[in-house]
């Protein structure tokens, strides 16, 4: 959510910080907007809608300057509209801002400031750090910024011009992500990598607590108390087109597409001989492992559901007891943490605002942490005691899909690792285990060759508005996020239940053609699956099974089947997800739904 941009050097400004706010749209936003320094004045455009909005009103009035900021806007204070819009200014036009995260304290800066005589435009908590900064101006840009953010609480990351400096441009970070880009006789700020990469891949990741001075020809780097911070400039490897669709009609079915690649990536090095190695990765030794006595797993939405298939997976091979938490939850219910403890941090994106709150509150109660991610540099990665990769690729599609399967294939390896050092798994399994991973990749390319049964369906439920997703066991896990896909770009309500649960008031609901769809892939709990499915189908449901290949019992209970390769019950919801996330992109493509950028929502969760 929310992308800041700035450039200073010598070219024109606006073309670049709008094509850097386009690399940036897959956050998902609600406005956009430009300001740019000219001859001493700062002038802004900004508009409530997609950038083709603002684009518009640039090309019919144009900003020149070669000083500038843009941003688009998620909105959180305020409802989307011009005025809510980023670049925000100071009455007299002396600074612009602009801003990603909260700043928590701003109604009381903002009725100090109203005393003083300042009005305001907008509903924003962000236009009183323009206001802030004009009260507070002693005539340097960067000593101002300073007093300023001391002022201030929450999260932050801003962007800063002031007219009277033509030649400089502030940057500062506080829990919300930055970068600065070092190109040469010009320099770059943004809130990721995307943004700048046509123009350098030179980049600066600001910490917590940094801020950054940039000037055409050089960057200083400080503490926001003014102290010099040293840091070696990190070198983007990565393509842009990477991010491309490669001829796919969106990107959430070209990421699809790509999951056994990213599987094969994600376990590439960390098999060898049969046995998982993790040890060139993670530093604890196994002294520190073998003390472990829990896990706590944080996430949020569907790291949050990969969490639960890793809590299973983790007890049933580690023998460790694990509690999942939503991120957003876990600090407010006082955990019970001890040194022994193992808390693991999901996160797409490694910059999810709850889920590093949840971090920051674990390693306050002594636990070790280790984060799963999938974005190097990320602030998951750099806080968490110890990191694995998940090697998705870039994700564009608001709807994750191979970030979540690459999410449950880490934490098999993980479990698979930790379950060679405590003693609880014999090699023979471990082997067998390791093999059944290596054909992941070839089983899910399977699931992907044959879409036409899938699509089928999809255009039978394109006219529903309510569903049901039922399972048991790791299936309900699934179901959850099967659920949450379709609804978040189809729009159809949906709700996921344990099968055992439908007769304690769900099945009120049922009537004659109600759509469910009934994951029957978990042996151990098969029969009673297709009595619950048997349940649902007398009370009129109109059901599609998905069970193993040659199961031919689930089969004779539903009215539509699908199947997948036979592998390891518990390495199952890695290809029992794939159907449903086909279902999901083919009904909202049915419904002429935007399929990557669904209404209301964001890539990356950046703020509370």
């Amino acid at each position: 959510m929310c992308g800041i941009v700035g450039y200073i050097g010598s070219k024109p400004a606006q073309e670049i910080l709008v094509e850097g706010l386009r690399k940036l749209e897959y956050r998902g936003y609600d406005s956009a907007g430009i300001a740019l320094c000219r001859e001493g004045k700062l002038e802004a455009k900004k508009t409530e809608g997609p950038l083709t909005a603002l684009e518009k009103r640039l090309q019919a009035d144009p900003l020149t300057g070669h000083l500038g900021i843009g941003h688009t806007r998620w909105a959180t204070h305020g409802k989307p509209s011009d005025e809510n819009a980023h670049p925000h200014m100071d009455p007299g036009h002396q600074f612009a801002v602009v801003h990603n995260g909260i700043i928590e304290n701003y109604l009381g800066l903002k009725e100090e400031l109203q005393k003083k005589g300042y009005t305001f435009t907008s509903e924003t908590d962000s236009e009183v750090i323009a206001h802030l900064l004009a009260d507070l101006d002693d005539g340097d840009l960067v000593s101002t910024v300073r007093r300023a953010v001391r002022r201030m609480r929450g999260a932050y990351a801003l962007a800063i011009i002031r007219c009277g400096e033509p030649d400089k441009m502030v940057a500062v970070r506080l829990a919300s992500p930055l970068i600065i880009g070092v190109g040469d006789g010009e320099n770059f700020i943004a809130s990721d990598i995307p943004a700048i990469l046509e123009h350098t891949r030179d980049v600066y990741v600001l910490e917590d607590g940094e801020m950054a001075v940039l000037t055409r020809e050089w960057v200083e780097l400080t503490t926001i108390g003014g102290d010099s911070v040293d840091k070696e400039l990190f070198h983007v490897t990565w393509d842009a087109v990477t991010a491309e669709k490669d001829g796919y009609d969106h990107f959430m079915q070209k990421e699809i597409f790509e999951q056994p690649r990213a599987i094969r990536d994600t376990l590439a090095g960390r098999l060898k001989d049969g046995i998982v190695d993790l040890y060139g990765e993670l530093s604890l030794a196994e002294e520190d492992l073998k003390k472990i006595d829990r896990i706590h797993v944080v996430a949020c939405g569907t790291a949050y559901h990969a969490g639960l298939v890793g809590k299973t997976i983790l007890e049933k091979w580690a023998h460790i007891p694990v509690e999942v938490d939503v991120a957003s939850e876990y600090r407010y219910r006082n955990p019970l943490i001890t040194s022994s403890t193992l808390v693991i941090a999901i996160s797409q994106s490694g910059e999810t605002a709850d889920t590093l709150a949840a971090l920051r509150e674990a390693k306050k109660g002594g636990a070790k942490v280790l984060g799963i991610t999938n974005v190097v540099g990320s602030s998951v990665a750099r806080e968490a005691d110890e990191v694995l990769m998940t090697w998705a690729g870039p994700e564009v599609s608001v709807a994750s899909t191979k970030a979540y399967t690459t999410q449950l294939v880490t934490l098999a390896l993980l479990g698979l690792h930790l379950a060679r050092v405590v003693g609880t798994l014999g090699r023979e399994e471990l082997s067998d285990t390791a093999t059944a991973m290596l054909r992941l990749p070839e089983q899910a390319e399977s699931l992907l060759t044959d879409t036409v049964a899938i699509e089928q369906f999809a255009r039978g439920i394109a006219g529903q508005e309510n569903l049901f997703f039922i399972g048991r066991g790791l299936d309900h896990a699934v179901v959850m996020e099967g659920s949450l896909k379709l609804k978040e770009i189809s729009y159809i309500h949906s709700e996921a239940c344990a099968a055992g649960e439908l007769k304690h008031g769900t099945l009120a609901l049922i009537e004659e053609g109600f759509p469910v769809i009934a994951l029957a892939t978990q042996q151990a709990v098969r029969d009673k699956m297709v009595s619950n499915i048997i349940e649902m189908k007398a009370r009129g449901a109109h059901v599609l099974g998905l069970a193993l290949e040659g199961d031919t019992e689930v089969g004779k209970s539903v009215d539509e089947i699908l199947t997948i390769p036979k592998t390891l019950p518990l390495l199952t919801p890695v290809l029992s997800v794939i159907p449903l996330q086909l279902l999901a992109y083919h009904t909202s493509v049915v419904r002429g739904l935007n399929v990557d950028k669904p209404r209301n929502l964001a890539k990356s969760v950046t703020v509370e």
